[in-house]
């Protein structure tokens, strides 16, 4: 995918000429956050034509009665029952339902902030790049001790590697970034996402897209804010999920990990030897010198940036490094022991 800007016209652009479009939230257990989000929303819903679908995959927190309630007086909120509970198969059936409704479909994530002008942000990169995908950039914010450690981890290289949808760079075609805004067309053209997927699945529709032909822009003119999760037993759990999406998909499609992504696959292994070191105490060299490059990332990070949440930083960071690694190789080794096995001929006598 190439990385040339395009250039864009000087153009006015204006609610009435920036399509149809509707928001699709996938959610569950949203309750704290749900009803605030919807607020936000419907000012820009009401000024540029939107629908607001919240597919709802059977909360059990009154974030449910909380949407039922909002729909009550305002036409444009439906609320839509996502049996499968994935926010894969929410917005598939979102699209499903409302698609011929709209040019366009906007995901918004219930855990996450969002700037009021975001939907009207993304509808005119849309018209204006002619992109069949808008990505945009993430920043990370917690509140807590760890929420706020996990955050400085995730906004910097120790935690994304460079990605350039954790950073923030200037607007570009890309062939990744997080999800924001789609044209429905493309979605339907590919299929729309992979249900089979529990995580990544957003990096495995650009797969599919940019191998259709269709272009994704990564947007500088808006954001999203991110909120991490606030103990290690979620945050290891959710990056064991991330290792495992990335996983299925090398296996699906056959693509390579980039740098940053192979990288901590050494983390296991590193890990793993150090039950060796009843053998040899040199077994403890590669997971120490990893703790170590860790915790001093969190220290310089406590230095030169003043953040006390540095050292704690670093030790997040190897929770998200050990899970994302784990679970890359179980999804990994479980793929290769269901294959079957291949007898070879005996050579003729």
């Amino acid at each position: 995918m190439s990385s040339e800007i395009l250039e864009r016209p000087e153009i006015e652009v204006r609610p009435a000429n920036l399509g149809r479009c509707m928001v699709v939230i996938p959610c569950l257990n949203e309750v704290d956050h749900i009803g605030d989000l919807i607020d936000q929303l419907l000012e820009p819903a009401e000024r540029l034509g939107m629908k607001i679908v919240v597919a709802d995959g059977g909360s059990t927190d009154g974030t449910r009665s909380t949407v039922r309630e909002i729909t009550e007086t305002e036409p444009r909120v439906v609320l839509l029952e996502n049996p499968r509970r994935l926010q894969s198969a929410a917005l598939n059936l979102a699209v499903a339902e409302f698609g011929h409704e709209a040019d366009y479909l906007i995901r918004i994530d219930a855990h996450g902030g969002y700037p009021d002008d975001y939907c009207e942000r993304l509808l005119e990169e849309a018209l204006e790049t002619g992109a069949d995908s808008v990505v945009v950039s993430m920043a990370t914010m917690g509140f807590g001790p760890f929420q706020k450690a996990t955050a400085a981890a995730q906004n910097s290289k120790l935690g994304n590697g460079g990605s350039p949808h954790r950073e923030g760079v200037p607007g570009h075609w890309t062939d990744h970034g997080h999800h924001a805004l789609m044209r429905v067309e493309a979605f339907r053209a590919v299929g729309g996402y992979d249900e089979s997927f529990s995580h990544n699945e957003d990096a495995e529709l650009d797969h599919r897209l940019a191998a259709a032909g269709y272009r994704i822009w990564m947007t500088d003119k808006t954001f999203m804010t991110y909120y991490p999760r606030a103990t290690a037993g979620a945050l290891f759990r959710q990056y064991l999920g991330y290792g495992r999406g990335r996983a299925r998909n090398i296996i699906k499609h056959g693509t390579q990990l980039k740098t940053r992504q192979a990288i901590p696959l050494l983390v296991l292994p590193a890990v793993a030897g150090t039950s060796l070191a009843v053998l040899s105490t040199t077994a403890l060299i590669p997971a120490a010198l990893w703790a170590a490059a860790c915790l001093g990332y969190g220290t310089w990070m406590a230095v030169s940036q003043r953040n006390p949440y540095g050292p704690l930083a670093g030790v997040s960071a190897m929770v998200m490094h050990l899970a994302w690694s784990t679970g890359f190789w179980l999804e990994y080794l479980k793929a290769w022991r269901q294959q079957p096995w291949k007898k070879r001929e005996a050579p003729a006598a």
